[in-house]
């Protein structure tokens, strides 16, 4: 069992003008095989947990604490946080000119195994992952991100994860620019990381269409920089009724 422990964090964004509180503490646990739905609007600081849990250093953690199995977080690198077993797919994946994707997946599962995976086994185990994400073999020599669409984007952070099996993957609104078809094959590949590894998921979206393939166990509501509500997974459909106006109002 393992666990993303969230106490109370407090969070500014460094700006020209100061430091502009975003998150006011935030309270939340998360546990293997547990799937949790962070929604909310648009400034609400959703993003802002997810990236300071990653280590951005554009964020200025001012209270709280963060620890996954009992280890402080904050006090980590960001690379000792993936390899601790922290993983961040991004709403906007930048792109690495120069990386290919097949460069790029084997040097980041040698970081985080400690070895080097050994040829004959490492390109089954990427064709295999590719062809269940409905990716073309051809994907795998062209630069990271670069000229990829938004489905081919959200495919190769879902490609990663499979590839790299975290313990804990934080999801930023990974349903963002995503078609119908695109949609439910990125949830299929969420889905079955959570059934081979008993991840624990932390999924931040605006909609609630994402979570009719992957189905949250918690939803949280965000406002103002905070949890302002919690339930099951009727109270997503409650936010699909009425939106988001009460909570901004309050």
């Amino acid at each position: 069992m393992n666990v993303l422990e969230i106490k109370n964090l407090q969070v500014s964004v460094v700006t020209d003008a100061g430091n502009k509180e975003i998150l006011r503490g935030v309270d939340l646990t998360i546990k293997s095989g547990e799937t949790h739905a962070i929604m909310g609007p648009n400034g609400s600081g959703k993003s802002t947990l997810a990236y300071s849990i990653a280590g951005h250093p554009k964020y200025l953690i001012t209270g709280g604490s963060v620890l996954l199995d009992g280890a402080d977080v904050l006090e980590m690198s960001v690379d000792e946080r993936a390899k601790a077993g922290l993983f961040l797919a991004m709403q906007y994946p930048v792109e690495v000119p120069g990386v290919s994707v097949s460069n790029f997946l084997r040097t980041a599962v040698t970081a985080i195994r400690g070895e080097a995976p050994k040829l004959r086994t490492w390109v089954g185990e990427v064709k295999e992952v590719m062809a269940s994400l409905n990716i073309d073999g051809a994907f795998s020599e062209r630069n990271v991100n670069e000229g990829f669409s938004g489905g081919e984007k959200k495919r190769h952070e879902i490609l990663q994860m499979e590839l790299l099996k975290p313990k804990i993957a934080i999801l930023d609104e990974t349903d963002s620019g995503l078609d119908v078809d695109a949609l439910r094959i990125v949830s299929e590949g969420v889905n079955r990381v959570k059934a081979n590894s008993n991840l624990g998921v932390m999924l931040i979206t605006h909609y609630t269409r994402i979570l009719r393939y992957i189905k949250p166990d918690f939803v949280h509501v965000f406002a103002n920089g905070k949890i302002v509500e919690e339930g099951g997974p009727e109270l997503a459909d409650k936010l699909e009724e009425k939106g988001y106006a009460e909570y901004i109002t309050a």
